[in-house]
C-alpha cells in the first residue's frame, strides 16, 4: 500500500554536506492529527543523518532486550538520545511503553542502523527531490488532477496552501476559524485508485516505513481545521509501493463543500507537487542514525549526544557479558580460542585486542591474531573485571573502558592509551605482540651481584618535592553527559612538601570510582614507586625477564649483607652454596630460598637448617636446581627488594635492565585502603661502631684575602656506616656538631685552646653509635702580634697631597683580613706617637704597600693590625716640615681656634667636657655622682663609671656659633688645626678594669681611642632655619665648595680605662688668588656698560674681614679708542662692575674693551 505521512513546510528547504552524511532542513510535522488551538502556521523541521561508529555495535541501552528494527526499539533508544544535553524521552519513562508526556521535544521521527555489512539504507533519507508548480485553485466541484510519468521515484510530497482560514463572528468581530475537508486519489496506470480522506482507515493509510514519530494518520488528517490570518502552508508525504503501474494520476480534491459567505475565507489550491527519489545508501559496517524534530524547538542546530552499547568485539568462548556493566564473566579454562560472534563489552583487554586485528579501522593490515598472545590479553581482562568496592556502597569492574575515537591518530599512541585503562604495556616479545599489567604478580627472576655486570645495581629517584600531592582526575560523568572532575591527596605529603597539583585525563574513564583508584594509583607511583633500579645481565637472564615482570634482588651494598650467590651443587632438598666467608647465612627468623629452576622460572622454599655452605630445606623443589644457578636466602629481618621491569635493551654481550620499585601491598592499599606491609630490606640501620684512628693537625692557610687556620680530624672508616658525626667544643663551652660522609673533618678558623671531640658512625636510619669515640687537642690558633712596619717614606706629588710608601707585611693574617692604619700628628720634632695621633684616612687592606695622603705639617705614624684586631708593638713614621708659604699670597680670610677662645670650647658638647686640669676637651665619663659610694676614692669625677664610648663636638665660625657663612657659594680653602693625645685617666692599678687586655702599666701607651675632625657643606643660606647639608665627611686639608659650613669632632674608646684629649681644635679659611678675563671683545654701547662676572669673587662679610674689605682689582684694555676718550669704572662689587666710555666733551660713546679683575675666591 501507499505510506503517507503529513508534513508542515517551512519557507524553504537547505542541505548541508556532512562527511559522509547529510542532513536536511524543511518538512516537519512528526505526526500532528489535527490543529484546533491558536492559529495555524507553517514549520519547519531539521533531517539528520549522523555516523555513529564503524562496525557494528550492540545498539542503544535503554531499548536492549527490545527487538531491533521495530517502532518500540526506536522509541525506547529515544531516552539515550540527547539534544542540548536534553534526552527526547524523559529518563522516567517506562522503556517497553513509552508515552507522549514522556517526550521532551515534539516533532521527533528516529532510525538506527547498526553497522552490520548488510543493513538496508533508511527510505526517509532523499537524495534528489524535483519540485513542480501546480498552482491550481481546488473546489468541491473542480478538484485538479497532475499525470507522474516517471517510475524512480520513491515518493511524492503534496503541497497545498490556503490564503488564509477566516470566520467573522458577526456578533463580536472575532476569528472563530474554520475547517476544510480535502482528499488525494492515487490513480494507477492499470486503474487502480487509492482515496486518502477523513474516512479512510487509519490501517490503511498508516505510514509502514519504519521511522518511529510518523504515527499512524487519523481520519482527521484531511481535515484543516484551525484559524489564520495568513497563508498556511500544509505537505503530505506519500510513499510510493514497489509494484505500482505507471504512469500515474495524482488528483487533489475537496470534500467538504465550497463556501461562499463573505464573513468565511477558507479556499486553498494545490500549490505544488515533489518527486522524491531515496538515496538507497545503506552505508554497510558503518552504524548510522537518521533523526528528525521540530527546528523552532531550538535558535540553532542543537548539540546531539548519543549513548551507545559500542563496537562489538570477539571475546574468549568462556566468557559471558554482564549487561548491566558490560564486564566478563569467566567460567572453567581459556583454551586460546575466541567467539566467532562479536559482542558488546566494556573490558579494555578485549576491546584492544579488536583494535590490532581489526581490518577496517585498526591494525588488522599490519597485525593478525596469531601474533598476539591472546593468554596474556585473557589474564588481563580476568583482572579488569573482577568487582570492587565503587566507593559508594556497591561494586563495578576494576577497569572499563568506554570511549570514542573520534578522529585517526598515532598507532602506538592509541594503543599505549587503551593499554593505560587497565594499567597494562604492550611490546613486542619472541615474535608476538604480547600485554602485561600491572597487577599483584609473583617474582619471575632472582638478581644479586653473582649474575649482573661489575657495575652492579644503580639506584636513582626523583626529587621529593616533586612528587605530586594531589592529584585530579577527568573522567565523563554519564549523568550528567559532561566532563568532570575527580580530585584525590595524600594528606601527610601535602602537609610536608605543600600542595603539588597535577590534572590527569582518565583515559576511556566514564566512572567516578574508577578516576577515584587512578589518582590514588598514580598518588601511591610517585610517592612510593618512583625509585628505579638499573643493571646490566647476561644473555641467559637477558632472554627470559619481559617488561612487566616482577624480579626480586638482594644487593649486599643496600642490605649490608650478602645473602645470595651461585650454587655449587644442590639436590632437590639442599643447595650448597658458592662462598661462606663472605655470606651471611642466618637460618633463625624463618629463613627461605629462593632459587632459579632449569625451566627458568623461581621456586622458594623453607628452611630448616644450615650447616657450613650446605642449606636443607623442609619440602623439596619440583626438580633440583642446576649447578651455578642463583640463589637468595632472605628471614623476616632481611628480605629482598622487589621491582617491577619496564625496560630491557640488548646490548652486544648483555642485556641492560630497568625496572620501578615494586610493593605487592599497592593494590589493596589503593582499592581499600588496607595498609601497607613492612618489608625489611637492610641491616644498615643496625648501630655501627664508632670509628677509631682519630688523627688532629692544626693548619694556618690562606683563603682568598683572608688568614685563616684550621684543625684537620681524619680516621679510619666503620663498615655499614653512611654517614660520621662529629661533636666538639673549645675550653669547656657548648658543644657544635658536623656531620661527614667521608672519613676526615675540618674546623674552619680554629682558636686558641683545648678541643674537645666526640666521633661516631651513623647507620642508615642516621642514628649514632652506641658510644662515640672521645679525644681532645690543644690549638694555639692566631695569637701572636704581627711585626712593625718597615720601609716607610714620604715623596710629596703636589702641594696638596704626598705618597707614602713602605714594604708589605710578611704576616699572613695582615695581608689576607689585616689593615694598615695611617695616622698624623702635627708635632714636628718626632715626639708624635700612635697614641696621640689621629687617622688621617680610613685604615688601609693590610696587602697595601703605598697610599697618597694630604700634604700636611707634622709626623705621619703607620702601624699594622692582623685580622684578629693585634696592633705591630712598635710604629714607623716620618716628619715633613712645610715652608713657608705666606708669599703665595692667599687670602686668610678666617683663622678659628676653639682651644684659644675665652672660654675654651664654647661649641655644643655631647658626653664630651672641657678638662680644665689637661687644658683639653676629653671624652665624659658614664657614671652619675649619686651612685658614687665613696667620694674619697674616686680620683677623677669626670671619669666616674669609665669613658663615654663615644663623643662628638660641633662648631662653626666664630665662638659658640654653629655654622661658618660666606654669604655666597665659593670655593673655600680649609686647613685644620687639630692636636690629640691619648692617654690613661687613672694609672692606678686597682683601676684597670681588664687586666689581661693591659699591654702597657706605665700609662703611655693607649691604643684604642681615636678621634676624628669632620666638615659638613651647604650651599643653601645656613641661616635660613631649613639648609640641607651634606653629610658630616672627614676634614682633610683642601677645597671645599658650598656658602655654609659646619665643623664637628667624634671623639671615640674602644676601652673604659683610655680617654684622648684635644689640645688644638680649629681650622684656617682661605681663599686663593684667581684672575678673570673676557674670553672677547665687548662693546659698551653708548652709556654705562655692566659686565657680570663668570665667576663671582669674595669680598668679605661682616664676620670675615669686614663687608667690601676685599673688592677685586679691574683692568680694563680700550680699543678704537678717539683722542679725548676716557673710562669710569663704578659698581664694583664682587660679581660685576660698571664701565662708562665717554669723549672729551664728557658725552658717552660706544667703544670695545676686554677686561681682567683680579681677586680671592671662586663663587
Amino acid at each position: 500500500m501507499f505510506k503517507v505521512a503529513e508534513i508542515h513546510p517551512g519557507a524553504g528547504r537547505k542541505e548541508i554536506q556532512l562527511n559522509p552524511f547529510k542532513w536536511f532542513g524543511g518538512g516537519g510535522g512528526g505526526g500532528t492529527a489535527i490543529i484546533t488551538l491558536g492559529s495555524l502556521r507553517s514549520k519547519q523541521a531539521l533531517n539528520l543523518v549522523e555516523a555513529i561508529s564503524e562496525g557494528e555495535i550492540e545498539g542503544f541501552p535503554s531499548a536492549a532486550g527490545l527487538t531491533k528494527g521495530t517502532a518500540a526499539y526506536n522509541k525506547a533508544a529515544l531516552k539515550d538520545i540527547f539534544l542540548s544535553s536534553t534526552p527526547i524521552v524523559k529518563p522516567s519513562a517506562n522503556p517497553n511503553n513509552i508515552l507522549d508526556s514522556d517526550f521532551n521535544f515534539t516533532g521527533v521521527k528516529f532510525e538506527p542502523r547498526f553497522g552490520t555489512s548488510n543493513q538496508t539504507f533508511i527510505k526517509a533519507i532523499s537524495a534528489i527531490e524535483n519540485e513542480e508548480a501546480v498552482g491550481a485553485k481546488v473546489t468541491n466541484a473542480a478538484p485538479v488532477t497532475r499525470t507522474i510519468t516517471d517510475s524512480n521515484i520513491d515518493a511524492i510530497r503534496v503541497t497545498v496552501r490556503f490564503d488564509a482560514l477566516i470566520n467573522i463572528n458577526e456578533k463580536d468581530g472575532k476569528n472563530l476559524g474554520t475547517t476544510v475537508d480535502i482528499f488525494i486519489l492515487i490513480t494507477e496506470n492499470d486503474g487502480t485508485v487509492t482515496r486518502f480522506d477523513k474516512n479512510t482507515s487509519s490501517e490503511t493509510i498508516s505510514f509502514q516505513g519504519g521511522l518511529f514519530g510518523i504515527l499512524p494518520m487519523s481520519r482527521s488528517t484531511f481535515t484543516i481545521s484551525g484559524k489564520s490570518r495568513n497563508a498556511y502552508s500544509r505537505d503530505f508525504l506519500i510513499t510510493i509501493k514497489d509494484n505500482m503501474s505507471f504512469p500515474i494520476q495524482v488528483t487533489v480534491g475537496r470534500a467538504s463543500g465550497d463556501t461562499d459567505n463573505e464573513r468565511i475565507t477558507d479556499t486553498f489550491s494545490w500549490s505544488s507537487f515533489t518527486k522524491i527519489i531515496d538515496e538507497q545508501r545503506p552505508y554497510p559496517d558503518i552504524a548510522h542514525t537518521y533523526l528528525r524534530f521540530d527546528a523552532e524547538q531550538f535558535p540553532s542546530i542543537p548539540d546531539r549526544m548519543y549513548r551507545i552499547r559500542g563496537v562489538k568485539v570477539k571475546i574468549p568462548h568462556n566468557a559471558t557479558v554482564d549487561q548491566t556493566n558490560g564486564r566478563l564473566t569467566y567460567s572453567g579454562t581459556f583454551n586460546g580460542t575466541l567467539t566467532t560472534t562479536k559482542h558488546w563489552c566494556s573490558d579494555p583487554a578485549w576491546i584492544l585486542f579488536n583494535l590490532l586485528t581489526e581490518s577496517r579501522f585498526g591494525l588488522g593490515d599490519h597485525i593478525t591474531e596469531s601474533q598476539l598472545d591472546k593468554f596474556a590479553f585473557y589474564s588481563a581482562s580476568v583482572y579488569s573485571s573482577e568487582l570492587v568496592d565503587d566507593g559508594d556502597g556497591g561494586q563495578e569492574p576494576r577497569f572499563s573502558c568506554n570511549v570514542v575515537l573520534r578522529q585517526r591518530g598515532d598507532a602506538f599512541k592509541t594503543v599505549m592509551s587503551l593499554s593505560s585503562v587497565m594499567r597494562g604495556m604492550t611490546f613486542w616479545s619472541a615474535g608476538s605482540l604480547t600485554l602485561t599489567q600491572d597487577r599483584p604478580t609473583d617474582a619471575s627472576y632472582l638478581f644479586n651481584l653473582s649474575n649482573v655486570t661489575a657495575e652492579g645495581f644503580i639506584y636513582s629517584g626523583t626529587s621529593l618535592k616533586t612528587r605530586s600531592t594531589v592529584v585530579s582526575v577527568s573522567y565523563f560523568d554519564m549523568e550528567n553527559q559532561e566532563l568532570n572532575f575527580e580530585t584525590v591527596e595524600d594528606t601527610a605529603a601535602k602537609n610536608k612538601y605543600g600542595i603539588i597539583h597535577k590534572k590527569v585525563t582518565g583515559f576511556a574513564c566514564s566512572s567516578r570510582n574508577q578516576a577515584r583508584r587512578l589518582g590514588r594509583f598514580i598518588l601511591f607511583e610517585e610517592q612510593n614507586s618512583s625509585e628505579t633500579i638499573s643493571f646490566a645481565t647476561g644473555l641467559a637472564e637477558g632472554v627470559i625477564v619481559r617488561p612487566g615482570q616482577v624480579i626480586e634482588v638482594s644487593d649486599p651494598v643496600r642490605a649490608g649483607l650478602r645473602r645470595g650467590g651461585r650454587i655449587k651443587s644442590a639436590t632437590s632438598t639442599s643447595v650448597t652454596v658458592d662462598n661462606t666467608d663472605a655470606t651471611d647465612l642466618d637460618s633463625t627468623n624463618n629463613p627461605t630460598l629462593s632459587v632459579v629452576m632449569p625451566d627458568g622460572s623461581v621456586e622458594t622454599k623453607s628452611v630448616s637448617s644450615i650447616s657450613g655452605a650446605v642449606i636443607n630445606l623442609s619440602s623439596a623443589f619440583s626438580a633440583a636446581p642446576n649447578s651455578n644457578s642463583v640463589w637468595i636466602l632472605q628471614n623476616t629481618t632481611l628480605q629482598t627488594t622487589q621491582w617491577r621491569v619496564v625496560g630491557i635493551t640488548e646490548d652486544k654481550d648483555s642485556y641492560a635492565v630497568t625496572a620501578t620499585a615494586y610493593n605487592a601491598g599497592k593494590y589493596a592499599f589503593i582499592e581499600d585502603g588496607s595498609p601497607l606491609p613492612v618489608r625489611n630490606i637492610t641491616v644498615l640501620n643496625e648501630l655501627v661502631d664508632a670509628p677509631g684512628g682519630e688523627i688532629v693537625e692544626e693548619e694556618f692557610f690562606t683563603d682568598g684575602a683572608t688568614a685563616r687556620t684550621r684543625l684537620n680530624i681524619s680516621f679510619n672508616s666503620v663498615p655499614r656506616a653512611i654517614e660520621y658525626e662529629l661533636r666538639y667544643r673549645l675550653d669547656s663551652g657548648n658543644f657544635i656538631t658536623l656531620k661527614s660522609r667521608s672519613t676526615d673533618f675540618e674546623i674552619l678558623d680554629s682558636l686558641q685552646g683545648i678541643y674537645e671531640f666526640e666521633l661516631s658512625s651513623l647507620n642508615s636510619s642516621f642514628e649514632p653509635s652506641a658510644q662515640p669515640t672521645t679525644f681532645s687537642f690543644t690549638a694555639f690558633g692566631k695569637t701572636a702580634i704581627p711585626g712593625d712596619v718597615t720601609g716607610l717614606t714620604a715623596e710629596p706629588i703636589s702641594d696638596k697631597l704626598v705618597r707614602l710608601r713602605w714594604n708589605l707585611s710578611t704576616d699572613l693574617d695582615v695581608t689576607h683580613g689585616g689593615l694598615v692604619y695611617v695616622r698624623h700628628s702635627t708635632k714636628t720634632d718626632g715626639t708624635g706617637t700612635f697614641s696621640n695621633a689621629t687617622d688621617l684616612i680610613q685604615a688601609l687592606a693590610g696587602n697595601t704597600t703605598t697610599a697618597e695622603v694630604p700634604y700636611l705639617e707634622g709626623e705621619y705614624i703607620l702601624k699594622f693590625q692582623d685580622d684578629g684586631g693585634r696592633f705591630s708593638a712598635g710604629e714607623a713614621s716620618v716628619v715633613i716640615d712645610l715652608p713657608d708659604t705666606n708669599n703665595l699670597a692667599p687670602l686668610i680670610a678666617l683663622t678659628r681656634r676653639e682651644d684659644l677662645d675665652v672660654p675654651k670650647f664654647q661649641g655644643v658638647k655631647t658626653d664630651v667636657a672641657f678638662d680644665a686640669t689637661t687644658n683639653s676637651l676629653n671624652l665624659a665619663g658614664v657614671g652619675q655622682f649619686d651612685a658614687i659610694t665613696d667620694l674619697d676614692a674616686v680620683s677623677s669625677l669626670d671619669d666616674v663609671g669609665g669613658i663615654a664610648p663615644l663623643g662628638t663636638y660641633e662648631f662653626g665660625g666664630s665662638p659658640g656659633t654653629s655654622f661658618l657663612d660666606l654669604g655666597g657659594v665659593f670655593s673655600l680653602d680649609l686647613k685644620r688645626h687639630f692636636l690629640t693625645e691619648a692617654f690613661f685617666p687613672s694609672d692606678q692599678f686597682d683601676s684597670i678594669s681588664d687586666i689581661d687586655a693591659r699591654v702597657d702599666f706605665d700609662g703611655l701607651t693607649a691604643t684604642k681611642v681615636n678621634a676624628e675632625m669632620l666638615v659638613a657643606v651647604t650651599q643653601d643660606n645656613p641661616a635660613s632655619g631649613s639648609p640641607t647639608y651634606t653629610g658630616f665627611q672627614t676634614f682633610a686639608n683642601g677645597t671645599y665648595k658650598g656658602r655654609g659650613f659646619k665643623f664637628k669632632v667624634n671623639l671615640t674608646s674602644n676601652d673604659p680605662d683610655q680617654d684622648i684629649k684635644v689640645l688644638q681644635l680649629g681650622y684656617t679659611a682661605s681663599f686663593q688668588r684667581r684672575t678673570e678675563q673676557s674670553t672677547t671683545t665687548i662693546a659698551s654701547g653708548a652709556g654705562a656698560k655692566a659686565v657680570t662676572f663668570t665667576d663671582s669673587f669674595f669680598t668679605g662679610t661682616s664676620a670675615i674681614g669686614g663687608v667690601n674689605s676685599n673688592l677685586p682689582s679691574i683692568g680694563i684694555t680700550a680699543q678704537n679708542m678717539a683722542s679725548g676718550d676716557f673710562f669710569e669704572l663704578s659698581n664694583i662689587s664682587g660679581t660685576g662692575f660698571t664701565v662708562h666710555f665717554k669723549n672729551s666733551s664728557n658725552a658717552s660713546v660706544d667703544r670695545n674693551f676686554t677686561y681682567q679683575a683680579v681677586g680671592f675666591g671662586k663663587g
